[in-house]
C-alpha cells in the first residue's frame, strides 16, 4: 500500500494549472489518486492525492517551480488511507434562498443532526446584487429515510429556504 499525501494548490485561474502540476508529478514519478479540482470566485483549486517512493521534500521540490511560475500557494500534508475507501452518496439534498448568513451553517447542521454524511458540497450565489438566491448542491450518505430527512429540513421553509431531497441514482456493473 502506497504511502497517500494530500497536495493542495489554490491561485488566480488561468489555462495550464492542471497540465503543469500533473506533469510535474508524474516526471517525479508520482501516482495520482482522488482529486477535487475546481474554479471558485476567479481562482482554481486542487485537492489531489498523491503516492510515490519520493520523500515529501523531493516532492515539493518537483512542484514548487511550477507553483511558483504559476502563482500558486503550495501545500502538502501526509495522509492515511488511500483508493476506494469512500462512501456511495444516497441523497442529494438540493438548497435555494435568498442568500444571507448562516443557510450553510443552518442545513448543515440539521443533516449532522441526522446522521448525514457529506460527501461533496457545492455552492453559488447567482440573481443579482441586489437580489442574491443561494443555491447549494449536497451529496451525501444517511441511513435515514428521506422522508426523515425532508422532515427534518422543512423547517426552514419558513426562513425562506427550499430544499428538495432526492434519492442519488448509482449504475455500478
Amino acid at each position: 500500500m502506497p504511502d497517500w499525501n494530500m497536495l493542495t494548490l489554490v491561485g488566480a485561474d488561468r489555462p495550464g494549472i492542471v497540465s503543469r502540476v500533473t506533469r510535474a508529478l508524474y516526471t517525479c514519478g508520482c501516482n495520482l489518486g482522488e482529486a477535487s479540482m475546481i474554479r471558485l470566485g476567479g481562482n482554481f483549486t486542487i485537492m489531489l492525492m498523491v503516492s510515490g517512493e519520493r520523500p515529501c521534500e523531493e516532492l515539493m521540490a518537483a512542484v514548487r517551480p511550477v507553483a511558483e511560475e504559476l502563482g500558486l500557494r503550495v501545500h502538502l500534508d501526509p495522509v492515511p488511507g488511500g483508493l476506494h475507501r469512500h462512501l456511495v452518496p444516497n441523497l442529494q439534498v438540493r438548497v435555494f434562498g435568498a442568500d444571507r448568513a448562516g443557510i450553510v451553517a443552518d442545513v448543515t447542521e440539521i443533516l449532522a443532526d441526522h446522521g448525514f454524511n457529506i460527501l461533496e458540497l457545492e455552492s453559488d450565489v447567482a440573481g443579482d446584487a441586489q437580489h442574491p438566491v443561494y443555491i447549494m448542491n449536497i451529496q451525501g450518505y444517511c441511513e435515514r429515510t428521506i422522508e426523515e430527512v425532508e422532515a427534518a429540513l422543512s423547517a426552514l421553509s419558513t426562513r425562506g429556504v427550499s430544499v428538495d431531497v432526492a434519492p442519488v441514482d448509482v449504475l455500478i456493473g
